[in-house]
């Protein structure tokens, strides 16, 4: 057998299981070009685990390390997790990845000791990298000292993988923003399982669970599915509604987080207007986006990509985002929801009112939004890396 007629070897590290990859993985692993194993640095999803957001310890409710191979790679750290830079602490991690003979490595993040001593002992060898982040530069000022210092540590870092996997414009911008030249810039969007929440049979149960939460047919609801923190705004989202006051209208709150004693403040205050509902696994979740006509992200900062837009438009949903949601020029257009300055007052207010307005308008956006959620469908992410992969190990 030839050298070119082999299949190509790629190697995945990443923390720990996450519903986003893990069917990425699967479909790679059916192919017939590529062999991949994933090594991961934290966890492998066999017990729950303590989330800072929702501030509650919760495992995934469907399987994640199903249909592909693994490894748990030791973690020496005094505090495992993503949440410090030595949070990930694995000093055989380079070791065991070379021992799978890889032609290539998928790496997410840089921000964690093992992942950097990775890129770096990488660069320069055989072995190529490739580099999956989804960082933009929405929330920056870029200017003074700590930007000059982030400005050259990372035109430093960015030397060293072999292609970048860019998420989406904001993403491509930021890498643009540190030096990378265009050529090692490879688009390939975030993604999810558009099949499982377009999958058919769970709007007959929405309704009933609206039913159950005396919501009339004749509503409309708008929805907030997530953490309740700060950086996403859900008790802006709740003003906004109690400002603009629609008597056809009914807020669905569903998560869990450190804002969750003023969510259930603001909702006791108008019983009429606003419904909260737990923290939800992802078993729920088609089900969860399918209680709203609308769903809105507000986030006013740190928000990568938004991974729940995609969820809500698989689910043939409309959406509303603020302008500093990652995916927003990317997913987002006039036929399937809205996009809103989060810097202009009233912004917020003035797209609810547009939208709700019009409850057949917004089936007909969520009906757009389903046949626009399959271009970011797990198919198309495990093609492009594919490619790639053939690619650089044909160079």
């Amino acid at each position: 057998m030839s050298e070119f007629s082999k299949k190509a070897r790629l190697a995945f590290v990443v923390s720990h299981p996450i519903q986003y990859y893990a069917p990425i993985y699967q479909h790679l692993t059916r192919r017939d070009d590529v062999d991949i194993k994933v090594f991961f640095t934290w966890h492998a999803g066999r017990f729950a685990v303590h989330d800072r957001g929702f501030g509650k310890s919760f495992a995934w409710d469907i399987p994640l390390t199903n249909g592909y191979e693994f490894e748990l790679v030791p973690n020496i750290s005094s505090e495992p997790g993503t949440h410090r830079f030595f949070g990930l602490r694995n000093p055989k991690l380079v070791e065991h990845v070379l021992a799978w003979a890889p032609d290539a490595v998928h790496l997410t993040g840089w921000a964690w000791s093992s992942n950097l001593k990775l890129m770096h002992a990488l660069c320069g060898s055989n072995v190529k990298l490739m580099f999956r982040g989804d960082s933009h530069l929405l929330d920056d000022h870029q200017t003074g000292p700590r930007w000059w210092a982030k400005h050259e540590l990372l035109k430093r870092i960015y030397r060293w993988p072999t292609v970048f996997l860019v998420t989406g414009r904001a993403n491509r911008n930021y890498y643009r923003a540190f030096g990378v030249d265009d050529d090692r810039l490879i688009p390939c969007p975030h993604s999810i399982d558009v099949a499982r929440f377009a999958a058919r049979g769970f709007e007959e149960e929405a309704q009933r669970w609206r039913a159950e939460l005396g919501i009339s047919p004749y509503h409309v609801v708008v929805l907030f599915a997530g953490k309740f923190e700060r950086k996403k705004r859900p008790l802006e989202l709740m003003r906004a509604l109690q400002e603009i006051a629609p008597v056809n209208c009914v807020g669905v709150m569903v998560g869990d987080g450190p804002l969750k004693t003023e969510v259930d403040g603001i909702a006791a205050e108008r019983p009429d207007m606003f419904r909260v509902l737990p923290f939800q696994n992802q078993s729920r979740m088609p089900i969860v986006y399918r209680l709203g006509d609308l769903f809105v992200l507000p986030s006013a900062y740190g928000e990568t990509w938004g991974l729940a837009v995609n969820e809500a438009m698989a689910s043939e949903r409309a959406v509303l985002v603020s302008d500093k949601v990652g995916c927003a020029e990317d997913v987002v257009d006039a036929h399937s929801g809205r996009i809103y300055r989060s810097n202009q007052p009233d912004a917020l207010e003035t797209a609810l009112k547009e939208l709700i307005t019009d409850k057949r308008k917004l089936a007909e956006m969520g009906r757009a939004a389903g046949v626009q959620s399959w271009r970011f469908d797990t198919t198309v992410v495990a093609q492009t890396i594919a490619e790639t992969v053939a690619g650089m190990k044909s160079r």
